[in-house]
């Protein structure tokens, strides 16, 4: 449960307490969570869809029990982001541990959905922190209709620690994030943290195939490193579509250096546009966005 301690006369201003205060005395008190499906509903809700579109479309159940297997998140959820930075160095130990608790109860998590076959086919859905999972390589070629982790795409990231040193990521996050992803096919790994700087722990990450390039990476370095043997993922910038009136110049520069540098390098390209908040009250620039990134992409 999260605590809010209210300032002003009508609480326009908090802070918040994190749920575990004190290693010594919170760390025990954890324990994994349980998950309940109401079966019933979901199976009448399939059937009621069926009912309605089943001439038209072909109706599958789907859900997703996660977006990020990433464990920091929840991390910092407990302990709060400034604690958490300081516990590096004040309660690494202790630290290890809650790493070790999270990844243990995320595998957990995993088993059960897959013993219960509650795993989607995620092949053809949005995956990652951005895109599709258009492949054919999943699922593997013993697939017999019941998904398992192995024909899935799994994904990790680590926003949360953005500013954190290579080595510290690589001693404190990375290791407990690797057993997750041992379980799927392929992989994607990362989102709005540049990956540049981490990209010689990260590269060790088993069948990773699509590498996030954010706004804050270092493109023409991550060029250079992915080459052309991962999927080069890149994020565009959402800010220029925000504004009522999208500066076209802008966002044809920006297409083009990525393209180019990508190019460069040989390498595999997504765009992604993504993460649009608002339009500026203006629709239209997603359709001169997309038409822009379609001139550019035939020039190059």
């Amino acid at each position: 449960m999260h605590h809010i301690q209210g300032g002003g006369e009508h609480f326009g201003a908090y802070t918040w307490k994190a749920p575990l205060q004190d290693y010594a005395s919170d760390l025990p008190k954890m324990k994994f969570p349980e998950i309940t499906v109401d079966y019933k509903t979901t199976e009448d809700v399939k059937n009621l869809a069926e009912s309605i579109f089943g001439d038209l479309l072909t109706v599958r159940v789907k859900g997703m029990w996660w977006w990020t297997l990433g464990l920091t998140w929840p991390l910092i959820n407990l302990r709060g982001l400034e604690t958490y930075m300081l516990d590096f160095f004040l309660f690494p130990d202790e630290l290890h541990r809650l790493m070790e608790i999270l990844r243990d109860g995320h595998l957990a998590k995993l088993d059960f959905l897959e013993v219960n076959n509650l795993l989607p086919d995620n092949t053809d859905m949005y995956v990652g922190s951005g895109g599709f999972g258009y492949t054919t390589r999943l699922p593997q070629k013993d697939f017999a209709g019941r998904t398992r982790l192995k024909d899935m795409w799994g994904f990790c990231e680590s926003q949360e620690t953005v500013s954190v040193d290579p080595e510290l990521f690589a001693e404190f996050v990375l290791p407990y994030q690797m057993p997750i992803l041992e379980r799927f096919g392929l992989n994607c790994y990362g989102c709005c943290e540049g990956l540049d700087a981490r990209w010689d722990y990260i590269r060790r990450i088993p069948n990773l195939r699509r590498v996030s390039v954010s706004p804050w990476a270092n493109e023409a370095r991550m060029a250079e490193q992915l080459g052309p043997h991962y999927i080069w993922s890149r994020k565009l910038n959402p800010a220029k579509l925000a504004m009522a009136d999208m500066d076209p110049g802008s966002v044809r520069a920006e297409l083009r250096a990525a393209m180019e540098v990508a190019k460069a390098n040989k390498c595999v390209i997504e765009l992604l546009m993504k993460d649009n908040n608002t339009l500026g009250k203006n629709p239209q620039n997603v359709i001169d966005w997309c038409r822009i990134a379609k001139e550019e992409i035939e020039k190059i």
